[in-house]
């Protein structure tokens, strides 16, 4: 039998962008993340833009001051890609709408929808309210009118509307039918549980 020989890989491992983005959800400057790890201010900027690579025990020091498990540096991350066509049919209970959930159902942080609407597809006769925090709907092509207690929105392409879930409102689509996509935060519902 033939030995193996392995091969280290050529390209740096690249932990920059979670570092950084770590320090900064925890509202950390360079110089306090610095001091706390007893390295330079310039060094740990390098180590952020992935110019240099850390030592094991500067980068576990810099883990420690982060509360990071070092490991999370390595994981991989959670990216799923849904094609348009492959997307679930759903039904939102509006009339000539093709409506496709386009996040993965366990996905509990958000909702996005994409709907295809036929020329004066509506969203049904009265208005209505979804389970969400915010419902943000933005017009890709087309013509929408959305209805509220107070006010009408006239869309055009490109427009973009943005407002609490729990607003009871209505749509309806131009003549020409409308491409529109719907996102839900948080998501209204989930195929988790």
């Amino acid at each position: 039998m033939r030995p193996v020989h392995p091969a280290a890989e050529h390209q740096p491992i690249r932990i920059g962008a979670r570092l950084r983005a770590s320090r900064l959800a925890q509202g950390l400057t360079l110089e306090q993340l610095a001091q706390a790890t007893q390295v330079t201010k310039g060094f740990l900027s390098r180590v952020e833009r992935d110019d240099t690579q850390p030592s094991l025990s500067s980068l576990v020091q810099i883990c420690q001051a982060l509360s990071l498990p070092v490991g999370s540096l390595f994981e991989a991350s959670d990216v799923q890609r849904i094609p348009l066509e492959g997307a679930p049919r759903i039904n939102m209970g509006g009339r000539g709408a093709d409506e496709r959930l386009v996040t993965p159902r366990s996905e509990e942080r958000l909702q996005v929808i994409h709907s295809t609407l036929a020329p004066d597809a509506d969203g049904g006769d009265e208005l209505y309210t979804v389970n969400c925090s915010v419902e943000v709907l933005h017009l890709i092509s087309g013509e929408l009118t959305v209805v509220f207690n107070d006010r009408i929105e006239e869309l055009g392409a490109g427009d973009t509307l943005t407002f609490p879930g729990n607003t009871p409102h209505n749509w309806r689509a131009g003549s020409g039918g409308a491409t529109v996509t719907w996102v839900l935060v948080p998501a209204a519902w989930s195929g988790a549980s």
